[in-house]
């Protein structure tokens, strides 16, 4: 088939990758001169494992190609997925702008027959919506139809969950476009949700908002049992065993980020406001969130005597989590707010991501020079298996905080490191 992809930022850019990885040509449409430039010329404006070698691939073999013409890509192509953002409005609902332009574009240029595909995260009744908006827009009564097909991918294993989903929703109203849509996605060999745009909108929104919940159950209970003296990597094994359960999310640390669980459990809440139905354990999510690099905070003032004036912090990491560079939400850069506001001193290490170089330093060894601390704020490999021995030699004094829980704890304080990590008891 030929598939266009309107926006080209993190999931576009998969979304088509992998579509080309299964035959389908396939457009790259953008008004961002820059990100158009950088893919033309094979190059990825994000950070994310084996999406530049597949970006590589399909280049040089023409499968897919990047444009600034609407027009001609609109017309040209049979599948049109909205791949978009819809970032948060100032009361925590999605901003649906850039959905409505793209949709009035398609419905000004639409020649033919199209599915037009809501590949964005939007909230219950964009699809009909984005019906409304391309039937507006229309010159002439061109039939088309609109499809839910929300994705589920991990930033920093993207590829992965693309080519092997744990399932596919298409939530469609119309036969001849639930068929089509199964037809391009016959190659996948996982279950299919057939179900209505409205089911569709919400599983994304469920998915996300129950993983956030996992999270901020762990660190909250985490703070129980440090006050319990509990281990509380041995709870989580515990619980997650539970084939109820299961054992992902459930580890305790910095709290979640990035750009799709604040946003999307801020949206599913505004949501819930607006029809009535107030989601308060959601709610209490947000909060326990938000929460809990401050209270890491604390953690290391306390430890270090209660006063972080002129103290000397490293911290490792700044991405949100390991393998993206991608730091929107990071509790890893609220956490460097609050110790800045204590009038800590910063020197910030991360193997990707790029901020400033007052905070920044190229090695981690230059990170830890003078350091009263160590903070490990993202779970990145480099820092499992460092030399801890010649790191604790440069710093000033020997604490460590691994607020991922990753290192060998009783290795680092067999060297002589006052190590605390989240309830690791």
């Amino acid at each position: 088939m030929k598939i266009l992809i309107v926006g080209t930022g993190y999931v576009g850019t998969t979304t088509g990758l992998i579509f080309c990885e299964m035959g389908h040509r396939v457009t790259g449409l953008d008004l961002d001169e820059c990100k158009i430039q950088a893919l033309q010329a094979g190059k990825l404006h994000f950070y994310e494992p084996g999406l530049g070698d597949l970006l590589t691939k399909h280049a040089a073999a023409q499968n897919i190609y990047f444009t600034k013409r609407t027009k001609e890509a609109v017309e040209e192509n049979d599948v049109i997925f909205i791949c978009v953002g819809t970032p948060q409005n100032s009361d925590g609902g999605a901003d649906l702008s850039y959905v409505k332009n793209v949709a009035e574009a398609i419905g000004k240029y639409m020649n033919n027959y199209k599915i037009i595909v809501t590949k964005s995260t939007v909230p219950v009744g964009t699809a009909e919506l984005v019906t409304n908006w391309i039937k507006k827009s229309q010159e002439d009564l061109i039939p088309f139809d609109v499809v839910s097909n929300p994705e589920f991918l991990r930033e920093g294993s993207a590829v992965q969950d693309a080519l092997n989903p744990d399932r596919i929703v298409i939530g469609a109203t119309s036969e001849k476009a639930r068929s089509i849509m199964k037809e391009l996605y016959k190659d996948f060999h996982c279950p299919i949700v057939e179900t209505n745009p409205k089911a569709s909108e919400m599983i994304k929104y469920a998915a996300n908002s129950f993983l956030a919940m996992k999270i901020s159950f762990i660190n909250e209970l985490a703070r129980l049992c440090d006050e319990l003296n509990i281990n509380v990597n041995d709870v989580s094994r515990g619980i997650g065993l539970d084939q109820r359960i299961g054992p992902l999310f459930l580890r305790a640390g910095m709290g979640y980020g990035g750009s799709c669980f604040p946003k999307d459990v801020n949206a599913l809440i505004q949501t819930a406001k607006e029809n009535g139905q107030p989601l308060s354990i959601l709610e209490s999510v947000v909060k326990v969130n938000a929460e809990q690099p401050l209270y890491l905070m604390e953690k290391i003032k306390d430890a270090l005597g209660g006063n972080l004036k002129n103290k000397t912090i490293g911290v490792f990491g700044v991405a949100f989590k390991a393998n993206t560079d991608d730091t929107r939400e990071s509790a890893s850069l609220k956490l460097i707010e609050h110790l800045l506001a204590e009038e800590a001193e910063i020197r910030a290490h991360d193997p990707i991501v790029k901020m400033e170089k007052e905070h920044q330093f190229r090695t981690i060894e230059e990170t830890v020079t003078g350091a009263d601390a160590v903070v490990i704020c993202t779970d990145w490999d480099e820092y499992k298996n460092l030399d801890w021995a010649s790191l604790k030699s440069l710093m000033k004094q020997t604490y460590l905080f691994d607020f991922c829980n990753m290192v060998d704890k009783e290795k680092v304080k067999s060297i002589g490191f006052q190590y605390m990590g989240v309830a690791n008891h």
